[in-house]
């Protein structure tokens, strides 16, 4: 099974996968709302906002893996829309490591960062950028969304 055929769940429920997104460069975010990296919703936001238009997303997967996410999809939603402004794609929670672990964190954690370690969500705002066709580049949480790293990942794949 590919990267494009794992299926999760909207906040509603309904089925999706990445395969929506096939030609578009994703940015696929653990998030947390009750976490001190909260604030990068902001960023994440505003990266969403520039780039949307040129075949760019932000997926957020809701996960109270580390004990810091609100307790319904609701609240989440609630949360991110009044804190944030966030009008990016909030998914259903997810676990992202460990027993449980959803089938896309487990093929995203294959992933190696930038000092060559793959393996275990370190934390909450773990990003994975998923380029067309499927290569992945990770940044670990403290990279903030609009580090000059991830942006020349998202711009250098994205058309003019």
């Amino acid at each position: 099974m590919g990267l494009y055929d794992i299926t999760f769940l909207r906040m509603d429920g309904s089925p999706t996968s990445l395969a929506e997104h096939r030609d578009d460069v994703v940015l696929v975010v653990n998030v947390a709302s009750r976490c001190g990296l909260a604030p990068q919703y902001a960023t994440l936001e505003v990266l969403h906002e520039k780039y949307n238009d040129r075949g760019f997303t932000v997926l957020g997967f809701p996960s109270n893996q580390f004990l810091q996410e609100l307790s319904t999809n609701e609240a989440v939603a609630e949360f991110c829309s009044t804190t944030y402004g966030v009008t990016f794609p909030v998914l259903d929670r997810v676990k992202v490591n460990g027993r449980g672990e959803h089938p896309l964190y487990t093929e995203l954690k294959k992933t190696k960062d930038s000092e060559g370690k793959a393996g275990r969500v370190t934390w909450n705002f773990e990003k994975f950028v998923v380029l067309p066709g499927g290569e992945v580049h990770r940044f670990r949480p403290r990279t903030l969304p609009d580090d000059p790293a991830i942006i020349d990942v998202i711009e250098s794949h994205l058309p003019g």
